[in-house]
């Protein structure tokens, strides 16, 4: 049995920190709209009072950082908190990669500098499309080049409990697995 509920959007995302230069320095935002378009473009939708857009609407630019369980506690601070308020880079080792104005942050496992390509103006939303130009991965999480979710700890946010979830093993291998059915 199963309950009709109304349009709830109750898809897990993966919770990230986007990174950004606003006036000379780094500031990070957390964002769990971030979806993957394709092998090298991704989407951040962003909230049009967030500080960290003028940032990335001068620069053109924005990093996407993945998060491991251990920095749950600073993640969800930079969700509360505003750039304009507070040093949110304070809590983080910066650093940059090819764009140079788009921040990293060192202590998380996976980091994605991106260049934007397209922007979308919705009425509360700012979705910014992103070419990725670079991506960082910490040695631990690669096994034979490939990044390894495992090894990456990251965690989803659920909207319909506002809460944040780890992610459990891996079930199969994609494209093999259903290979099973007749």
């Amino acid at each position: 049995m199963k309950t009709e509920i109304g349009a709830v959007n109750a898809l897990p995302t993966p919770t990230t920190l986007v990174g950004a230069t606003v006036n000379g320095k780094p500031t990070y935002t957390t964002i769990a709209w971030v979806g993957v378009i394709g092998r090298t473009t991704l989407f951040v939708s962003v909230n049009k009072q967030r500080y960290i857009i003028s940032g990335i609407r001068e620069n053109q630019t924005f990093s996407v950082n993945l998060p491991s369980e251990n920095l749950v506690k600073e993640t969800d601070y930079c969700g509360i908190k505003s750039g304009k308020d507070v040093d949110k880079s304070a809590l983080f080792k910066s650093f940059y990669g090819k764009l140079k104005t788009a921040p990293m942050i060192q202590e998380c496992p996976l980091n994605m500098e991106c260049r934007v390509v397209k922007t979308f103006d919705t009425p509360t939303h700012d979705v910014f499309i992103g070419e990725i130009v670079s991506t960082h991965c910490e040695d631990s999480a690669l096994v034979d080049g490939n990044v390894t979710l495992g090894n990456l700890k990251p965690f989803l946010y659920s909207m319909t409990d506002k809460g944040y979830w780890k992610i459990g093993k891996k079930l199969a291998n994609a494209w093999e697995i259903g290979k099973n059915i007749k």
